[in-house]
């Protein structure tokens, strides 16, 4: 059994290399394809997705939410206690503030530059609630998979593909929102689009939390009887 310390190492050190992974693409993608954003979003999801596959893979065996909201569905479903839960998320925090540091000094930008990249439209807005939601459905159903390393290739694929149909891009997770913050470059938060992003976030992670508990409490499909009356 791992110790809270080595859990809430793996949690840095996950959120740390997923939100560099995500500044540092767009950041890529925006000097290799700089007239052509939708090839930009292409490079900067298939990064993203395949970095979470990877992650979760290495670090499931310690611990691998990378996510706030997935630490706090986790603690409302009684996976895990208020103590793991709150190391995490600060863990998670930290890791966000770190990967978008070092995202940015790896392609010679500033350390900290705030993003101007205002995203909270309502269309946005609606967009983290559906994101965030299908990502809790996805992550816990997959939880439930026999084999546990689908939980990678479902969350990957899911990230990849939200996206493309979210209008937010598909942030979904309140440390890596915060992480984005801190680079003005392609993958970019505005500070005043922070909170409400985080808001619908935790709401969609809400939503997701009550899908997952009516899915476990469905009852098992009985079988059809081939008797004739």
């Amino acid at each position: 059994m791992p110790t809270l310390v080595q859990r809430t190492a793996a949690e840095l050190l996950g959120t740390a290399f997923l939100v560099a992974t995500v500044i540092g693409s767009g950041i890529a993608a925006q000097r290799l394809s700089p007239h052509d954003t939708g090839v930009q979003l292409l490079e900067n999801s298939l990064a993203t997705g395949a970095v979470l596959v990877a992650l979760i893979l290495a670090l499931q065996p310690v611990s691998a939410s990378f996510n706030p909201v997935v630490t706090l569905v986790e603690r409302a479903l009684g996976r895990i206690t208020t103590r793991h839960a709150a190391w995490s998320i600060a863990a998670q925090v930290a890791g966000g503030i770190v990967g978008a540091i070092v995202a940015n000094l790896m392609f010679d930008l500033d350390a900290v530059s705030i993003s101007g990249h205002d995203r909270a439209t309502g269309g946005h807005l609606l967009g983290e609630v559906v994101a965030t939601l299908g990502l809790v459905v996805v992550v816990f159903g997959a939880l439930r998979s026999p084999r546990i390393e689908t939980v990678a290739f479902a969350v990957g694929g899911y990230i990849a593909a939200a996206y493309w149909f979210t209008s937010s891009t598909s942030f979904a997770n309140p440390a890596v929102t915060i992480g984005r913050m801190l680079s003005d470059t392609f993958a970019g938060i505005a500070p005043s689009s922070v909170p409400p992003f985080v808001l619908m976030q935790l709401v969609g992670g809400a939503l997701g939390a009550g899908a997952v508990l009516l899915l476990r409490s469905a009852p098992a499909r009985q079988p059809v009887s081939e008797e004739t009356p």
